[in-house]
């Protein structure tokens, strides 16, 4: 039969916690920085990727709309001639 060790059960149960603690601390850590680095962004005035998709879009159907309404004066200006 085997003993337990009193020594032993106490440093597993110590390097446990301290895993704990350690993963706890990462967590925070983590959490930290990406607030740091959202407020950094906030300041710089970058825009998100959704903001840029949606102004690219609007540009695109500018762009559409803009070749629709020249090709439309250039026939009224061909009937007009």
């Amino acid at each position: 039969m085997q003993t337990r060790n009193k020594v032993l059960d106490d440093l597993s149960q110590l390097m446990t916690n301290a895993m704990g603690v350690a993963q706890g601390a990462r967590a925070e850590a983590e959490t930290a920085m990406k607030s740091l680095i959202d407020r950094w962004l906030a300041d710089r005035d970058f825009v998100t990727r959704e903001e840029f998709d949606a102004v690219r879009a609007m540009a695109q159907k500018a762009r559409e709309e803009n070749a629709a309404l020249a090709a439309r004066i250039a026939a009224l200006e061909k009937r007009a001639n």
